[in-house]
């Protein structure tokens, strides 16, 4: 018995005989097929319904494949189509390839031939419908709309990602480990004009320094040891879309100098090679280190800090936007609920408590694989104490009060609500001084004074 194939092909031939054959031995191969005789029938059909494949002659009474050709293509561009011609008419097979068909077959047809020609043809349309859809998901996760985050660090962070992101501005992020630059980088580049092209990332830190100048300019063949083909670095992978320098000041002196010359020129050679390489890029940093410190330490170019700080985001810490922890939790919750195939309602109130007492050195990346945890351990309908690490669960008592206020049921208050809230309790707790109470939060006391400006309880 032949498996059915989930595709379904469109027959076009005005050979009765030839037709009947072609439907047949491709239903037999566990196609759906439907056949017409003329090329005028195969445009209705294509317009009334979707094809995956169409399988033409080019020579047919009424319309030939060439005009049907021209018709389908303008419906619909992606479908694939595979002409079918005599050996004494090859001229008009390449006069449809310039129109758009996919390839063509020669009568006699080899049926075998034609059978590979149809796997082909489709999985090539498979591929390029699963890039398609990848694309699309891509620029639905890094919508900025999506985006987690609804306290006054983060809603300043959107709004500059809104301005900055359909720009051609060098960007460079700043913030600890674990806060996100890269979703914040990928949100960039999916929200720019270059987003049909490659993202490409360079963790610097990863790649020792003798392997870091191959890796992003690539090499040219016996440059080195080893080097037995020429090999095109990243930043030609990422022609026409944008490259991710992660860890940027983790880059030597002479590595830099290098990358300045890119910056500034838009220019590489590979290793090994003389000749300059133009590259039409986009080009986003970033760094968990202070680059102006850096500089003054002599560890960093100053020139290319100033290339690279064209514009500056800087993503806050989670401490600094605990109202944050609510969603970010419950949205992890769902993620990995969902893949390890368990229902899960929630968190208890003292689990949620604790959450939002601890001070997340990790940031983000530390609260995801702490709910990710929680959920496989889970046994139950909600997230417990139980579940969240021991160095979460004992908190010292003096913490407890220092770094958050109990949990406040969310369905009543905002989120603006809840921050203002662990504010306030922090400074009371610190008898009104704010420069402890700015310590205790993990924020600077330039960023509480603007939050207490804009409760009312201070001027600015």
């Amino acid at each position: 018995m032949v498996t059915p194939h989930p595709f379904h092909i469109l027959v076009v031939d005005d050979d009765p005989g030839h037709l009947t054959t072609l439907r047949t031995i491709v239903k037999s191969w566990g196609y759906s097929v439907t056949a017409v005789d003329d090329g005028g029938k195969a445009v209705e059909k294509v317009r009334e319904k979707p094809f995956d494949l169409i399988l033409m002659d080019v020579r047919m009474a009424e319309m030939s494949g060439i005009e049907a050709l021209k018709l389908i293509k303008n419906h619909n561009p992606a479908i694939p189509v595979l002409i079918m011609t005599a050996y004494s008419s090859v001229e008009s097979a390449v006069e449809a390839l310039k129109e758009g068909a996919y390839d063509y077959l020669t009568k006699p047809l080899d049926y075998e031939v034609l059978k590979l020609a149809l796997e082909r043809a489709l999985e090539h349309f498979r591929l390029k419908n699963e890039v398609r859809d990848l694309t699309e998901r891509l620029r639905t996760d890094y919508d900025l709309r999506n985006i987690i985050g609804k306290s006054r660090p983060m809603k300043d962070l959107i709004d500059m990602l809104v301005m900055v992101a359909p720009s051609e501005a060098t960007v460079l992020i700043t913030g600890e480990s674990g806060v996100g630059k890269e979703l914040v980088a990928r949100s960039i580049h999916y929200n720019s004009s270059r987003r049909d092209h490659p993202f490409v990332v360079v963790n610097c830190a990863a790649i020792t320094e003798t392997l870091l100048e191959s890796e992003l300019f690539g090499h040219e063949k016996g440059a080195f040891t080893g080097a037995d083909r020429q090999h095109d670095g990243r930043f030609m992978q990422a022609d026409r879309g944008t490259i991710f320098l992660d860890e940027i000041a983790e880059t030597s002196p002479v590595m830099q100098a290098k990358l300045l010359r890119v910056i500034q020129e838009r220019e590489i050679q590979r290793v090994g090679g003389s000749e300059t390489l133009h590259v039409d890029i986009r080009i986003l940093a970033a760094t968990n280190k202070t680059l102006e410190d850096e500089v003054r330490q002599g560890n960093f170019r100053e020139d290319l800090f100033y290339r690279l700080n064209v514009v500056s985001l800087n993503v806050p810490a989670l401490r600094e936007r605990i109202g944050d922890i609510p969603l970010l939790a419950q949205h992890f919750m769902e993620k990995y609920a969902e893949k390890n195939h368990k229902h899960v309602r929630g968190f208890t109130p003292s689990a949620m408590d604790l959450l939002l007492k601890h001070r997340w050195p990790g940031n983000v990346r530390e609260l995801e694989n702490t709910i990710e945890r929680a959920v496989i351990l889970l046994t139950g309908d909600y997230i417990t104490e139980r579940e969240l690490p021991v160095n979460i669960t004992r908190i010292d008592p003096e913490m407890a009060v220092q770094q958050a206020p109990p949990y406040i049921d969310m369905t009543n208050r905002s989120l603006e609500y809840l921050e203002k809230e662990a504010i306030l309790s922090t400074l009371e707790a610190a008898g009104g001084n704010k420069s402890e109470t700015a310590r205790r939060l993990g924020i600077n006391r330039k960023t509480l004074h603007k939050k207490l400006a804009g409760y009312g309880l201070i001027t600015s």
